[in-house]
């Protein structure tokens, strides 16, 4: 392809089956620069095909034939001989179908000294054929054709996990243009149109809602089993589905520039790039296979040459290793098993970006989390209200009556609390913000302050014992404390804090019972990072960081030989995410930089999806170390019968056949996680 007039570089991801031309070419000159390979094109955003059941496919349909074509001449051979030339070129037929593509790369191969897989059936088959072993040269040749049938079988089922992403999201979508409704292909939609989303169908394009109010299910995203309730203003994404409201949507980026479609990009890029474990592999099979050619060729001449063995037993013995030697299995080992992971990774909301970084978070010692936003909710929200002289209700309608003209973080959380509570607001008069200490104003003609200890002392308003001792023990719990009261004295104390997450404490007992240190890394006081890092749970606390100083001290644990991740938003730690053997960024589907930056992007704000992933990779780990050890140990152990002399050409191709089996089956279990929600790793 890369020779075709027009076209300056080709690349195929064959764990996406995606074929990337730079420069321009006809699908017709694709296909036939790509014919020897049987590569069928289709245009990206084209019309996908409708899937062929894999038992209808035509790339099996010589198997068949050549199936058929062995049980006839075996049943033949038993009335005629096995001798009768009709028999002879009945298996011989059953060669030439079964082995067809087979042969072609073989013979190419042998043209260009290039030694594979094919190679070496090639010979090996051949082989068996001029010594007479037509029967075997046959079966051969329809096992191989049918493990490399199941080696697509299984491709084509990991592949799913990008298919399944694909198809997500819907074609179309309603637009209102000029006051008319009407049905729009997405790659016809602009940004700024508006799109009518009815209960139960799903958004085609990501937007923000601009009427409406409803519950969205967003587990194609962002693997949130729980539906979010979206309103006015708040963010929507292609292939999630609308539950029960009517919706109008503002259109805010283009069919290719959806989160969906970046995930897509991403996934196959991951796809496509290859693990630590599958590079070697790659360089092993390097020195394997012609290892294995020379020791073919010592098995044929070393016994006749030395001991005076019979020539053709030797020869079939030789050829029998070539057989065992092929490295199908090992060379799938890997890829398929990073592959699976990956794509159930992505649809359980795990944006894995490559198997390197798949592997990483296997071998994980230690786990680094950024506290705001990461470990804690983000916004602060009151968790204690204490009373003096006047019911609660009454202290909290006069809190967020002072605190309603503030801009004040503490304010905000003080007027959700109201509102939650539905306390009505009163109003307020001369109302005057004490900057960095708190606010004053005069209600029904009495002047109340709200503001923290240090305004009290600065007016000279006594706090008593009792009240001081609550204040001090509030504040060594992490918690900001307001003060509330007149030139009298004080009435009352509110008390907010950063809540941990719901599901930070359980996440990092799992993460510290799989062995994994936890640490916090946060630039807020020595007081408050303690108490909230021991409600999480975590190992270790470090406090009052600068960016910079969060980055030296990944810097020291990474000296410590400690293979750690940090966890972030993805922005304001971008240099301590890069600084980590792994940066995974909280909360990707809705900024585009955690995407781009991080290794890892769990897709929700939901920390329950690390321990997952951990898990996920682990188990990724043992089974790509299995495959390998399942797919040299057979080989070992069917070259040990070399030296009784028991070894046959249908041990050997049951044995490289067996391997593959097991190598597809092993890995395919990584994709029975989505049976279950992510969260019960």
């Amino acid at each position: 392809m890369r020779h075709l007039e027009g076209v300056s570089d080709a690349k195929v991801n064959f764990g996406a089956a995606k074929l990337t031309v730079s420069g321009e070419a006809t699908i017709d000159e694709l296909e036939k620069a790509g014919a020897f390979e049987g590569i069928r094109v289709r245009p990206e955003h084209g019309q996908p095909e409708t899937p062929v059941s894999f038992w209808k496919q035509k790339a099996n349909w010589n198997v068949y034939a050549s199936i058929v074509l062995l049980i006839t001449s075996l049943l033949f051979a038993g009335v005629a001989g096995m001798d009768h030339p009709a028999t002879t070129i009945g298996f011989l037929l059953a060669i030439i179908l079964g082995g067809y593509s087979l042969f072609q790369k073989g013979f190419r191969n042998l043209a260009t000294f290039t030694f594979d897989m094919n190679t070496l059936m090639t010979i090996a088959v051949i082989g068996a054929a001029l010594i007479g072993e037509w029967v075997e040269g046959a079966v051969v040749v329809i096992l191989f054709a049918i493990s490399e049938a199941l080696e697509r079988f299984s491709m084509d089922k990991a592949r799913q996990s990008i298919s399944s992403l694909m198809a997500i999201a819907p074609k179309e979508a309603l637009i209102k243009r000029h006051g008319e409704e009407r049905s729009v292909h997405v790659s016809d939609i602009q940004i700024g149109d508006v799109m009518i989303v009815k209960p139960g169908q799903k958004l085609a394009m990501d937007g923000v809602v601009i009427s409406g109010l409803s519950t969205i299910n967003q587990a194609a995203i962002t693997g949130e089993s729980v539906p979010v309730t979206k309103d006015i203003a708040d963010e929507v994404f292609a292939g999630t589905l609308n539950e029960e409201g009517f919706l109008e949507v503002e259109v805010t980026k283009r069919a290719e520039d959806t989160t969906i479609a970046k995930i897509i990009h991403l996934v196959e890029e991951a796809q496509a790039e290859k693990a630590p474990s599958q590079k070697f592999v790659d360089r092993f099979a390097a020195y394997y296979t012609p290892a294995v050619i020379v020791l073919a060729i010592l098995v044929m001449t070393v016994p006749p040459l030395t001991m005076g063995a019979p020539w053709d037993q030797w020869i079939y013995l030789g050829l029998a290793t070539l057989v065992v030697g092929c490295p199908c299995a090992l060379v799938i080992s890997t890829p398929i098993a990073v592959v699976t992971a990956i794509g159930n990774a992505a649809r359980n909301g795990v944006l894995i970006k490559g198997g390197i970084h798949l592997e990483e978070a296997g071998g994980l010692k230690a786990i680094a989390f950024d506290k705001t936003g990461t470990l804690t909710m983000g916004t602060p929200a009151v968790t204690d209200i204490i009373t003096f002289s006047r019911a609660e209700h009454d202290l909290l309608s006069l809190a967020a009556s002072l605190e309603k003209s503030s801009q004040h973080p503490l304010a905000s959380a003080i007027m959700r609390k109201a509102k939650d509570e539905q306390i009505a607001i009163q109003d307020v008069f001369e109302f005057q913000s004490i900057t960095g200490k708190g606010v004053a104003a005069r209600i029904d003609d009495v002047r109340y302050y709200a503001g923290s200890p240090d305004l009290f002392t600065e007016l000279n308003i006594e706090l008593t014992a009792s009240s001081a001792e609550m204040i001090d023990q509030l504040q060594t719990d992490g918690k900001t404390v307001m003060v509330f009261g007149t030139d009298l004295g004080i009435e009352g104390l509110i008390a907010a804090a950063d809540e941990v997450r719901p599901v930070a404490k359980s996440v990092i007992r799992d993460l510290n019972q799989m062995g994994i240190d936890t640490v916090m890394l946060t630039g807020d006081n020595e007081r408050t990072a303690t108490a909230i890092g021991k409600q999480a749970g975590v190992t270790e606390v470090e406090s009052k960081l600068l960016p910079e100083d969060k980055l030296n001290h990944i810097h020291r644990l990474r000296e410590g030989k400690k293979h750690i991740a940090m966890v972030g938003d993805g922005v304001n730690d971008a240099p301590a995410l890069a600084a980590a053997n792994l940066g995974i960024a909280m909360g990707g589907a809705g900024t585009d930089t955690a995407l781009e930056t991080a290794d890892i992007a769990l897709m929700s704000d939901d920390l329950s999806k690390l321990p997952y992933t951990v898990s996920l990779s682990r188990k990724a780990l043992r089974i790509i170390k299995q495959n390998i050890s399942f797919s040299l140990g057979l080989k070992a152990l069917a070259l040990l019968l070399v030296i009784p002399g028991w070894l046959t050409l249908w041990i050997a191709i049951l044995a490289d056949m067996g391997a593959t089996l097991l190598v597809t089956a092993n890995s395919l279990r990584l994709m029975r996680n989505d049976k279950k929600h992510p969260d019960h790793y």
